[in-house]
């Protein structure tokens, strides 16, 4: 299904205004003081939430080009995995400021003694450098390898989710839906490797 150039930067445009809603919305409770009655969690809940959804929308661009044949959804890809990294460092920076005041001993040993926090940051540890090496020039530039290393993106989802999981220690339906997803993507792309090779 191909579409005309005007109408991908009409839905490049209209992805990068919702994808910024969800800030948007942060802000205004904030202003409103309608965070409820613990606002770090919420803010924390809030900017962790979003960047797992667009790591799985992201995720999802292949499988929706493959399986369906839809081209234009490539090109939402970059902005897709640049919202995750967006989000989830305004996650990492509310758990190290609103959270810990910077307190780097206290930090250090949260990061120890809990695994959902260890998880965690290894997975925005691991997407710095897919941030990073998101523009053209690192594409061309780093050529064949640039491929290899934006496959950590598949590890960082399952890191993530695990992070949510282990964090929710009642009702664990919701983290459960997503890790349901992320299965169904992973599934899809081995599917699709498996087809090439026979």
């Amino acid at each position: 299904m191909a579409l005309s150039k005007q109408t991908q930067s009409q839905i490049k445009r209209s992805l990068f205004i919702i994808a910024l809603l969800p800030l948007i919305r942060l802000i205004w409770l904030g202003s409103q003081d309608q965070l409820g009655a613990n606002p770090v969690e919420f803010i924390t809940h809030s900017t962790g939430t979003w960047a797992l959804v667009a790591l799985l929308l992201s995720l999802a661009v292949t499988p929706m080009h493959r399986l369906l044949g839809l081209n234009w959804v490539i090109p939402l890809r970059r902005m897709l995995g640049l919202y995750m990294f967006f989000y989830a460092s305004l996650h990492f920076l509310t758990y190290l400021w609103l959270d810990h005041w910077f307190d780097w001993p206290e930090i250090s040993q949260d990061i120890l003694k809990h695994p959902y926090v260890l998880v965690g940051f290894l997975a925005f540890i691991l997407s710095i450098p897919l941030a990073v090496t998101s523009n053209d020039g690192m594409v061309r530039k780093l050529k064949h390898r640039w491929k290899q290393l934006h496959r950590l993106v598949y590890p960082i989802a399952i890191l993530v989710v695990l992070h949510y999981v282990w964090l929710v220690k009642k009702d664990i339906s919701q983290p459960l839906i997503y890790a349901g997803i992320l299965t169904i993507l992973l599934g899809c792309r081995l599917m699709y490797q498996k087809r090439l090779k026979t």
